[in-house]
């Protein structure tokens, strides 16, 4: 899914994806061409630093969210505060297809938007 949200997030927006950490060379940073303000994280997370049980990592989605979606964080599958950023205005969404990648490039657009 991570190569899908990328291709999007070119065509949609001329956005490279940054590739900021020596020690994890695949996670990645979507940012504005303009203000050079992120919208987007894509990182692999361990599935207990999000609050999943069981071992090994899974690959999120860190994007700005409106206090109304952050409400809706608790009774919605694959969707979890933000990961190491500020969780009253960042969400993380799981990228292992529990969330139909539709709507996470809504989720991204709302980002975009939110950090122009």
């Amino acid at each position: 899914m991570k190569t899908k949200i990328l291709s999007y997030a070119k065509r949609q927006y001329n956005t490279e994806p940054e590739y900021l950490w020596k020690r994890y060379p695949d996670y990645c940073v979507l940012r504005h061409r303009r203000n050079r303000k992120w919208y987007a994280v894509i990182m692999m997370v361990s599935k207990e630093a999000i609050g999943l049980s069981g071992e090994g990592g899974v690959w999120i989605m860190d994007v700005k969210a409106t206090a109304e979606d952050i409400e809706l964080i608790p009774d919605s599958e694959g969707f979890f505060p933000g990961y190491h950023m500020n969780k009253r205005h960042w969400m993380s969404i799981l990228l292992d297809g529990t969330v139909p990648l539709k709507i996470v490039k809504e989720y991204l657009d709302k980002s975009y938007e939110l950090t122009k």
